[in-house]
């Protein structure tokens, strides 16, 4: 049969948010946060950015991401 795709609350985010252009960077950054929201509930702009160190993104900037994070956050993270 068919099989549907869920997206990860991370990804969702991301989409909704326009927080990708080219993509290059998009993996490591989903990633990145949903490490992040499966390990900590609730976390504080701190956490958000030290789980961003080390991902490098051109196009969008950090601002969308960081928001996008930031909604995830806000929904008590997103459990794997």
């Amino acid at each position: 049969g068919l099989k549907t795709e869920v997206l990860h609350p991370v990804q969702a985010a991301m989409a909704e948010n326009g927080s990708s252009q080219c993509g290059f960077c998009t993996p490591g950054i989903v990633i990145s946060l949903a490490g992040l929201a499966a390990s900590t509930a609730h976390p504080d702009d701190h956490e958000i950015h030290d789980a961003l160190a080390g991902n490098l993104c051109r196009c969008t900037g950090y601002r969308p991401i960081v928001e996008a994070a930031r909604k995830v956050a806000g929904a008590g993270g997103a459990p794997i």
